[in-house]
């Protein structure tokens, strides 16, 4: 059978990837049309399992400490054993994980379960982000991340869909698609993704030379301010929009993800031809900026605009952040580089919620303004960053 070559046009936005990426992007977009558990954890713990609103609490604060250990670990497993044993081991104990949690009853028992869970269902982001810096050529990183982006918001919206249809039917559903499209994932890459990790001669320095390199902890700074921003759409925006119903915060989101699927890929690889910072700091502002306008939101309507606003920001920051942390670590330390970036999303999710209901508590004007600021402050970091980023990445030579 003869395979005709890709329009122009489609070979710029997706052409020159090696096979090994494809099949990462493959199994990232079955792993996550199966992720349909997470969304729904409150739901289950109180209706399924009958706990209280503070028992559930408690156990979704032990799967954030689960999940405060995973980036570097994982990012410290991608260096030390391997990017593809690393992806393939946190699949398979993640499928695992979920089947046990799908049967436990008690409370110890998926306190337990949930634990374990934080640490192993986001093992595979810094062995994938590794593999991406191993497999492609610099100047195709971001395009490779912004794909890589799009394949998990396209995944992850049929899931919240599908999910929720599911969940009327019994919840244990979840549990098993989760279970089967981690497995498939983990088999994937382990069948069809050769190790990418330098030779042992090159593997030297641990997660102490990271945290030397005072370049790459100020950008993390930058993302953890970031985050803070960008996570108040699942903490804070929901019960900012309460009295208007869930369905109004529902199709809010659904504009979000609207929007991913449907534009990033048209601007994808005209962004990565920008410089990585630039984009980013514009990212940054354009978040803080859709969050602010939120003070003059009342309806569900004007809610979705202001939705639409960050969102866009949102796009400009794909693929950007996984280049920039490719372009800072030296190839032996890709994972823990990309471990420690993971970090900052993580202590983002612990402390959002936190900052987040107390600014709320005190009005919305001064949460809005204040997550608007932040994102500004961000903005302003990140550019002050660029032109030692741009430096450090004249000094790559070599994916």
């Amino acid at each position: 059978m003869t395979v005709t070559a890709p329009p122009t046009f489609l070979k710029s936005k997706i052409g020159g990837f090696p096979r090994a990426f494809w099949v990462l992007f493959g199994g990232t977009v079955v792993n996550r049309l199966g992720t349909m558990v997470e969304p729904f954890f409150g739901i289950y713990l109180t209706q399924a399992r009958g706990m209280s609103l503070a028992v559930t609490g408690l156990v979704l604060s032990v799967f954030g400490a689960g999940s405060l250990l995973s980036q570097p670990l994982a990012g410290w497993l991608a260096d030390r054993f391997g990017r593809r044993v690393t992806l393939t081991g946190g699949m398979l104990a993640s499928a695992a994980t979920m089947l046990a949690l799908g049967y436990s009853t008690s409370v110890q028992g998926i306190a337990a379960g949930m634990f374990v869970l934080g640490v192993v269902v986001d093992a595979y982001r810094p062995a994938s982000q590794a593999l991406v810096a191993d497999l492609v050529s610099p100047q195709d990183r971001p395009r490779a991340f912004g794909l890589l982006f799009w394949g998990l918001n396209l995944g992850f919206s049929v899931a919240m869909i599908t999910g929720g249809w599911l969940a009327e039917a019994g919840f244990l559903w979840l549990f098993w698609i989760n279970a089967v499209t981690c497995t498939i994932f983990g088999v994937l890459v382990w069948r069809a993704i050769p190790e990418t990790r330098p030779a042992a001669s090159q593997r030297q320095g641990g997660f102490r030379e990271v945290f030397r390199d005072r370049l790459m902890i100020a950008f993390v700074a930058m993302n953890l301010a970031y985050t803070c921003v960008y996570l108040q759409a699942f903490y804070t925006l929901p019960l900012a929009m309460k009295d208007l119903g869930t369905s109004a915060y529902g199709w809010a989101m659904a504009v979000n993800g609207l929007l991913i699927v449907f534009v990033q890929p048209l601007t994808n690889t005209w962004l990565a031809r920008r410089d990585n910072s630039n984009v980013l700091a514009t990212g940054f502002a354009i978040v803080g900026l859709g969050f602010a306008l939120t003070v003059f939101a009342s309806t569900a309507f004007e809610f979705s605009l202001t939705v639409a606003v960050w969102t866009l920001g949102e796009i400009l920051t794909a693929g950007m952040s996984g280049a920039i942390v490719a372009t800072l670590a030296p190839a032996h330390l890709r994972g823990r580089y990309s471990g420690l970036y993971g970090f900052s999303w993580s202590v983002g999710a612990l402390i959002t919620p936190l900052i987040g209901t107390q600014l709320l508590a005190v009005g919305p004007a001064v949460l809005w303004s204040s997550a608007g600021a932040l994102g500004i402050v961000a903005a302003l970091g990140q550019l002050a960053l660029a032109p030692a980023i741009r430096r450090r990445s004249q000094l790559v030579t070599a994916p």
